[in-house]
């Protein structure tokens, strides 16, 4: 089993990344492959609505020239898909939006490619507006048939610098119960 991960934060090894990285402890701690995708610094662009992709039915964005491809081919071969972004102007990081955008529709071109997977999404805010962006992620996973494991609390934490989330010991909790939930789920559907 593997569990694929994508930091939508334009800041690499930040809060976003912590908080993705607290939960993948957990699944490497029940024995799960993780891979954690840093987004930072690397082009993604927006779906231009070629739909190209319901053509071509290739499992394949048909723009070619940034990482989106990558990532969907790291998505499709994952067992679930976690997704971390900040909170920008009360919603999710341009980067994360240009992915949901790109490997939702190469995904309903393709027969719902990502159904019955697990997906689950973190979000960072300094202090408002991540119920947001918290909901916009997952959006994408139910639309896409994809099983939501839960935690205790919604899965945010609060933090401007670099580390400050470290300091919200409840949303440390929160992604530590949500990388163990995560692996249940993962293990319960495996069987």
């Amino acid at each position: 089993m593997k569990v694929a991960a994508f930091n939508g934060s334009a800041r690499k090894d930040g809060n976003t990344a912590i908080m993705l990285n607290a939960v993948l402890d957990e699944l490497k701690a029940k024995k799960i492959d993780t891979e954690l995708v840093e987004l930072a610094g690397k082009k993604i662009h927006g779906c231009i609505a070629c739909y190209k992709c319901f053509k071509n039915k290739d499992r394949l964005c048909a723009m070619k020239k940034d990482i989106a491809n990558e990532c969907i081919e790291k998505m499709l071969s994952a067992d679930g898909i976690l997704l971390g972004s900040p909170t920008y102007f009360g919603d999710v990081s341009p980067e994360i939006k240009a992915l949901i955008d790109r490997a939702g529709l190469v995904s309903r071109a393709n027969g719902d490619m990502f159904k019955r997977k697990i997906g689950a999404a973190v979000v960072v805010a300094r202090r408002g507006g991540a119920i947001h962006a918290f909901d916009s992620m997952n959006h994408f996973f139910l639309i896409g048939q994809m099983i939501i494991p839960g935690s205790n609390y919604w899965n945010m934490g609060f933090g401007l610098d670099k580390g400050d989330v470290k300091k919200d010991e409840e949303a440390m909790q929160t992604m530590t119960l949500l990388g163990q939930n995560m692996a249940w789920l993962l293990k319960k559907i495996a069987k």
